[in-house]
């Protein structure tokens, strides 16, 4: 055991997520072996376990723990305006688009605790289309969904989140967004009026609706090949011609079975338009 990491056979791993997928059905093979396996050594440790066959145990006896479990696993790294650019690109080459429409659906997959979905509402009011979207924020874990809906973050993320709204084109002032209360910001209502939370995995749920707009950034890079394509075929699936696609500034069509079908609108961006 090296300092700070526990080191996870193959098959000791793979014998924990047939566990999980026979007990809760949820299928982690076609994630990425190497980061998964670095977030469940670090979970060893920081919660003083000694073998996987022990975390295994306590997962497999108690469901609260397993939700404990994979709340600390799956990633949930977010932030207000997380790559400014991104949403500058945006309201420039998407949203004149969208406008064009009677009404918007946008889906945020993998939305976390809510951060870049309350940044969408933001962006959408300032272009006057908030009113007439609904945007559908799903995640495979309950507990940041829930933060999400609650829409209460610490007060003193606003220093940072407020420059990225800046740097993003914005056109006012975040904290008109909202209410600080002691050692919290609650977001305005307003923003969360067109919201719909709800638990979606990637892994093994289909297409619920059409979507002008699927925003999936930060995600894919967690998952294997074969993965990374069933997923972009349910977002091809879930977009009608014209319908627009923005993956993180990692993550990529190129070379995916669905390239053909869609239009580069920003390469630096990965944001696409599907096309046929």
């Amino acid at each position: 055991m090296e300092m700070g990491f526990i080191e996870i056979g193959d098959e000791e791993y793979q014998d924990l997520l047939m566990a999980i997928l026979q007990q809760y059905s949820y299928d982690f093979s076609g994630y990425s072996k190497a980061s998964m396996k670095r977030r469940i050594s670090r979970f060893l440790i920081n919660k003083n376990l000694g073998t996987l066959r022990e975390l295994k145990l306590r997962i497999l006896a108690d469901a609260d723990y397993f939700d404990f479990f994979l709340e600390e696993v799956t990633v949930n790294v977010t932030e207000m305006f997380r790559d400014p650019s991104f949403y500058l690109s945006l309201r420039k080459n998407v949203v004149p688009y969208l406008k064009t429409y009677p009404f918007v659906r946008i889906w945020d997959a993998g939305c976390s605790t809510g951060e870049e979905a309350y940044s969408l509402a933001m962006l959408f009011k300032e272009e006057a289309i908030l009113a007439r979207s609904r945007f559908y924020a799903t995640d495979i874990n309950g507990k940041v969904l829930q933060t999400a809906k609650e829409g209460i973050y610490p007060i003193s993320c606003m220093k940072e989140y407020s420059r990225n709204y800046i740097k993003a084109g914005g056109l006012y002032s975040l904290s008109d967004y909202y209410h600080a209360r002691y050692n919290r910001a609650i977001m305005d209502s307003e923003l969360s009026k067109n919201f719909l939370f709800s638990v979606h995995n990637l892994v093994h749920d289909g297409s619920f609706n059409e979507f002008n707009l699927i925003v999936c950034r930060n995600v894919l890079i967690y998952f294997q090949k074969e993965l990374q394509e069933k997923v972009l075929e349910l977002f091809m699936d879930s977009l009608p011609v014209f319908g627009f696609l923005a993956l993180g500034n990692k993550e990529s069509l190129r070379f995916s079975k669905i390239e053909k079908y869609f239009q580069v609108i920003d390469h630096k961006e990965k944001i696409y338009r599907r096309i046929n």
